[in-house]
């Protein structure tokens, strides 16, 4: 992982603003990076904060997916995933696959604003950092 990291950038509905006010506090150090979000989030990085983001679909509409198959490819360092795990969700599914793929392959990501502050301010997102050379076995 390079010292400008590829980062993916998701929120649910009702964590959209949440995202937005974090982006706009955040985006001196974020501007450093490679950003990439899901298709609404995207639009509105760009749009209220005027940030380059690549976008993928919307989450529903494979856009998670999209997110872990960069994961799972190496295309993507690090996930800020604000989710709403109290309001269901139609791509639930979705939305645990990507998680779990974020953990098979020892991807930070945060689910909430404080950790995202701790990620985000890590020293280890200003330089190279080594992530293991294998995913996590996952056995039968």
């Amino acid at each position: 992982m390079n010292a400008s990291k590829h980062i993916a950038l998701i929120a649910h509905d009702n964590r959209k603003l949440d995202m937005l006010d974090w982006v706009r506090f955040n985006r001196e150090t974020l501007e450093g990076h490679e950003l990439y979000a899901t298709g609404t989030t995207g639009g509105l990085i760009e749009d209220e904060l005027g940030l380059p983001v690549t976008r993928f679909l919307s989450g529903p509409l494979g856009g998670d997916q999209q997110v872990g198959a960069g994961i799972a490819e190496g295309r993507l360092d690090v996930v800020f995933f604000f989710w709403d795990p109290l309001e269901p969700q139609a791509h639930d599914v979705d939305v645990k696959a990507l998680l779990r793929i974020a953990v098979v392959h020892d991807c930070p990501i945060a689910c909430n604003r404080a950790t995202a502050d701790f990620l985000l301010s890590s020293p280890l997102m200003r330089g190279q950092y080594d992530q293991l050379d294998a995913p996590v076995s996952i056995t039968a």
